[in-house]
């Protein structure tokens, strides 16, 4: 469906659509007694962009996440931040991925993409 995680050697994080303004994050470094998966909730006012909205704890929609998307654009046009990610370099280095995964889906192998 509309989930996707991410998994990485000392923890993962996983985001669904459907549950848009929660993260569920899990750090293999936490303590035994409490590892495992927890929810975070990002609708508060600490949160990115959440401040410029309603209370703390009253969700965003599909809608604010595009508003959140041109704002970041004009201020990236408009030179305001120049802090902001990803820029194109992370962008060719994001399709060098891509390329990657579809060569080693393709070939049936394990292709670095440092090699492409």
């Amino acid at each position: 469906g509309n989930r996707f995680e991410i998994n990485g050697s000392k923890g993962s994080i996983a985001f669904n659509l459907e549950k848009m303004n929660e993260l569920q994050y899990y750090n293999r470094e936490d303590e035994d007694h409490i590892q495992g998966f927890r929810e975070i909730i990002v609708n508060e006012g600490v949160h990115p962009y959440m401040d410029h909205w309603w209370p703390p704890g009253h969700i965003i929609g599909w809608e604010h996440t595009f508003i959140h998307e041109v704002y970041d654009l004009m201020q990236a046009i408009g030179g305001a931040d120049d802090n902001l990610h990803p820029d194109f370099d992370e962008g060719v280095k994001d399709q060098a991925v891509l390329e990657a995964v579809s060569i080693s889906a393709e070939n049936k192998s394990w292709i670095k993409v440092a090699d492409l």
